[in-house]
């Protein structure tokens, strides 16, 4: 039995009358009599009573009406969920992110956006290490990943710009770099200082190659919160995204721009180049849209 025979069964208990039941399913009348006497036969049980005048569902027909409507409710919810699914507007999207991405709006930003546009997709996000994030994109355990860069990408990844930042210096308050108002920390000063790194090691070894020296100890807490933790602490100094300044405001941190051209750093979007789900596709759509966002410059006080 197929659903095409419930369909005309229930439009003949309706119509009750095989002829109207017969014209509105495009079909010969003797030919929907032939499929009901076999769904009768496949049953064994008579669902209609027929005369020359009349037709009546008996009460085994009533009964199976009743199912039949049900059975037939519910595939026809399965194909609109499958329609929906297929169209991206159900369905999961893994986000894995860093500090920056949160300090930066831009986890906030993109998420609220799928939301309103798909409100039935299911999103959920996590804080990854950022050095995990390539294999657990890679391995499906991640959809999407918002990163600060450079990061060492597979050739099966894409990127999309959407914050543009530039490093600054963190010190603690009573640091003597910090007491110079009005201007910005040259690399050769803070030769000799300890450093804590943030997972982007970037502006470090950046400052670092200008002054021309090796830290005089490293210490890698982690989270970027983790790193101004120990600023504030008088463990370091750290180069942290300029970001920061607008977010974080910790007791005993002070930040100074760095002197010299300003070292860049992007915050991106990444994802599987090739992707599949339609949910994904769409965030991943919505992202490639997004204009990129600049953080002004950390002023010199």
């Amino acid at each position: 039995m197929e659903l095409r025979h419930l369909r005309y069964f229930l439009t003949v208990a309706e119509q009750l009358h095989f002829a109207r039941a017969a014209e509105m399913l495009g079909i010969a009348p003797p030919t929907l009599s032939v499929q009901i006497q076999e769904m009768e036969r496949k049953l064994q049980v008579q669902l209609f009573v027929r005369t020359k005048r009349s037709v009546a569902l008996t009460s085994a027909g009533e009964a199976f009406a009743e199912e039949a409507r049900g059975v037939l409710a519910q595939f026809e919810q399965a194909l609109h969920v499958g329609r929906r699914a297929g169209r991206g507007e159900l369905g999961r999207v893994e986000i894995g992110y860093v500090g920056s991405a949160v300090f930066g709006g831009i986890l906030q930003q993109q998420i609220s956006a799928f939301r309103r546009q798909w409100p039935d997709a299911e999103v959920q996000a996590r804080e990854w290490q950022m050095d995990r994030l390539s294999e657990a994109l890679e391995e499906g355990r991640v959809d999407v990943a918002f990163v600060r860069m450079p990061l060492a990408l597979a050739p099966s990844l894409q990127t999309h710009v959407l914050l543009r930042d530039r490093f600054c210096l963190a010190l603690p308050a009573d640091h003597a770099l910090a007491q110079a108002e009005g201007k910005a920390v040259k690399a050769r000063s803070l030769a000799g200082e300890a450093f804590i790194l943030p997972e982007q090691e970037l502006g470090t070894r950046e400052v670092c190659r200008r002054g021309g020296f090796a830290p005089r100890s490293e210490s890698r807490p982690g989270s970027l919160l983790a790193v101004l933790a120990e600023v504030s602490v008088g463990a370091g100094v750290a180069v942290v995204p300029g970001v920061l300044t607008q977010v974080v405001d910790l007791p005993n941190v002070v930040y100074r721009p760095l002197a010299g051209t300003a070292i860049g750093s992007e915050v991106v979007a990444v994802f599987r180049r090739f992707e599949r789900s339609p949910a994904v596709k769409n965030m991943i759509a919505a992202i490639r849209k997004s204009v990129p966002l600049a953080v002004p410059a950390v002023a010199a006080d």
